[in-house]
């Protein structure tokens, strides 16, 4: 017989679920059970008088067990759960669990020692499901959009981006480094002709922080596509992908994270709020009295993030916000620039950096030009090759999807948000 899931059961038929006991209470007469499987939870309920066969197969059995039952689904007035309780003819313990060694109230690290554990309870399933949706409607829109999707090497022979932060390991004879974006490839993917492409992949940051919002290994998800204007077009295209992942989690999952996490799920807007860094370092400043000095204003401290989301709530009512014209000492060597100004932001989504994005910069001379005045002309070598030969206007951006499901989410560490976090201090299990 063909296993049921619980979510799928229809009353006097004869069906199989398999699933984990969640709660078991044994009573002179009595065995109830409350099973549950990845589409929700039934009533077990057996009479211990004609069932011998049973409760000597659920002798000793505790919560967190794994069980397949066999019988018939009838509906009952007195049960809760959906009004129906399943009344079994067999059940064979497929797993018998020991007592946990944590409970709910354990710290997030103790929770990591045992994240398959951990993962088990109700809130954090339904967070994953959630970040599959937003990932899955934001892959669904790309493709509506005519992107393709690739995947890029994570061991490469020179340092990405600026060179720093990174993981290297021996290459057989030589050195290799783990990449800490795809960003050289995306942009080969635009010399290759390929127009618009996407990609959903592990990133690496050899970064010994400790914030809440920091990991060594995350899951970024990155696009790049030809023939644009300027960075309005990407931010514009950022602004779409994001309503789309947002609205398909409302859709499907809205009620029961307001249930679960007591968060609403907002749908954005367009367009998203826009503002100059220094107009923002002003604002804040006039607004709540934060004050920097000015060589600190060239980047977005920790504390103005929190502000520009405060910002933009209070002055717009949205809770995103795209930051512009950074200085060119603390953009990427690859951002074009316009009257010296990198043409790219960052967005900021309640109080925290999402993504950075910008227009590239696709002529070869302006290009090697700008990479020889970082000081990086021989290491990013191979990927100012990609430009010699012809290459046409593009840009993009990447978003770090397990910061995207900490703030969608409301809880306190992206430790919380990944499925298996790691750090400074983490590489197991």
């Amino acid at each position: 017989m063909t296993r049921t899931y619980i979510s799928k059961i229809e009353p006097e038929k004869e069906i199989k679920i398999s699933g984990w006991i969640e709660r078991i209470r044994n009573s002179k007469n009595m065995i109830f059970i409350v099973l549950k499987d990845i589409t929700g939870k039934i009533q077990v309920t057996i009479e211990k008088a004609n069932n011998e066969d049973i409760c000597n197969a659920l002798e000793g059995i505790i919560a967190n067990s794994v069980i397949e039952v066999t019988g018939v689904a009838h509906l009952s007035e007195y049960v809760k759960m959906g009004g129906i309780e399943m009344i079994p003819t067999s059940v064979q313990v497929l797993s018998s669990a020991e007592a946990l060694p944590i409970t709910e109230e354990a710290n997030i690290d103790q929770k990591l020692d045992y994240r398959w554990i951990d993962l088990r309870s109700e809130k954090n399933t339904l967070m994953f499901q959630a970040q599959s949706c937003f990932t899955n409607a934001m892959r669904t829109f790309l493709v509506s959009q005519n992107f393709t999707e690739i995947h890029t090497p994570k061991i490469i022979g020179a340092a990405s981006e600026s060179g720093a932060d990174v993981f290297e390991l021996t290459y057989f004879d030589t050195k290799a480094y783990l990449a800490q974006s795809p960003q050289f490839y995306k942009q080969m993917a635009m010399a290759s002709g390929f127009e618009r492409i996407f990609e959903c992949g592990p990133v690496f940051r050899a970064e010994k922080s400790y914030t809440n919002r920091h990991a060594t290994e995350f899951t970024g998800f990155d696009i790049e596509f030809s023939y644009i204007e300027s960075y309005e077009d990407v931010m514009n295209m950022e602004e779409d992908m994001i309503i789309a992942g947002l609205s398909a989690v409302k859709e499907k999952y809205g009620d029961k994270i307001k249930e679960v996490f007591d968060v609403d799920i907002v749908v954005p807007t367009k367009p998203f709020p826009r503002i100059k860094l220094q107009d923002l370092y002003s604002a804040i400043e006039t607004k709540y009295g934060y004050t920097l000095p000015d060589s600190e204003k060239i980047d977005l401290t920790t504390e103005a993030e929190k502000l520009a989301g405060k910002y933009a709530m209070e002055e717009y009512g949205h809770e995103f916000i795209f930051v512009t014209d950074y200085p060119k000492d603390k953009r990427a060597f690859y951002h074009m620039r316009k009257d010296g100004v990198p043409q790219g932001y960052d967005l900021i989504w309640k109080g925290v950096e999402i993504t950075t994005g910008a227009q590239r910069e696709h002529r070869y001379d302006i290009l090697k030009a700008q990479a020889e005045e970082k000081g990086l002309d021989k290491d990013v070598q191979f990927y100012l090759e990609f430009f010699k030969y012809g290459c046409p206007p593009h840009g993009g951006f990447g978003i770090g999807l397990d910061r995207i499901t900490m703030l969608m989410l409301g809880v306190s560490s992206i430790k919380e948000a990944e499925f298996l976090f790691r750090g400074p201090n983490r590489l197991t299990p």
